[in-house]
């Protein structure tokens, strides 16, 4: 699997031409317009690792592109807000665990800890694991969503919970996602170091198409098995 995504990007007859326009796009990226429309061509890497295919996509009909990437945005959005709900929590706890009055300067005795502050303590704790919990589950299932928006084409799709944890949690989509993660931290440290010559751009694209064949591959590939499996 790995093979054919660090090889897809570079197959096809167009393919320097995608490369290129894909770089401009990741240069452009800080308007919303090139993002969207970078987004959306990315949609379509997912369709097509997805279906199988050998070639990845060009960059035709950009308005489609466009809208599609409109949708990956707010996808991101949605499940965002959802993770801020333990961040919330936690900063509320915070607040609630910390005394907001200063503590007198008495040399002579040490004053006693205020009721309450252990139990707050212990839920502060609890809540950083449940943000670290949540952040790394989001991490994991939203590819999973983009790639279930990105087969069946519909933006309720990004939301199917149960069509997406069936997908998620298979060892085709845990090995896939593993990989993209290491491809893409490794790709984003080479991006970096190289981008002071330009060049760091066209590598973060081409990473970006791997990460996500990656992730449209396993996550069919998981979907269809499990669909198989079942009665």
């Amino acid at each position: 699997m790995l093979s054919d995504a660090l090889s897809f990007p570079r197959r096809g007859d167009d393919w320097l031409s995608t490369l290129l326009v894909g770089g401009i796009l990741t240069i452009l990226g800080f308007l919303l317009l090139p993002a969207f429309v970078l987004q959306g061509y990315l949609v379509r890497v997912l369709n097509a690792a997805a279906r199988g295919e050998r070639t990845p996509p060009s960059f035709t009909q950009w308005g489609t592109l466009l809208v599609d990437g409109v949708k990956v945005f707010v996808v991101n959005l949605v499940y965002g807000l959802f993770a801020l709900v333990p961040f919330v929590l936690l900063f509320g706890s915070l607040l609630v665990a910390v005394p907001s009055d200063p503590v007198p300067m008495e040399p002579a005795t040490t004053p006693p800890p205020p009721p309450g502050s252990a139990s707050g303590l212990v839920i502060v704790v609890l809540l950083v694991a449940v943000v670290a919990v949540v952040t790394l589950l989001l991490t994991y299932l939203v590819p999973a969503a983009l790639a279930n928006f990105a087969i069946e084409g519909r933006l309720g799709a990004a939301f199917a919970l149960r069509t997406i944890v069936s997908g998620a949690f298979t060892s085709d989509y845990a090995v896939a996602w593993v990989l993209a993660l290491v491809v893409g931290i490794v790709g984003v440290l080479v991006g970096a170091a190289l981008s002071a010559v330009v060049v760091g751009v066209f590598v973060l694209f081409y990473v970006q198409v791997v990460f996500y064949y990656l992730v449209g591959r396993g996550f069919a590939a998981g979907l269809a098995k499990k669909r198989w499996t079942e009665p």
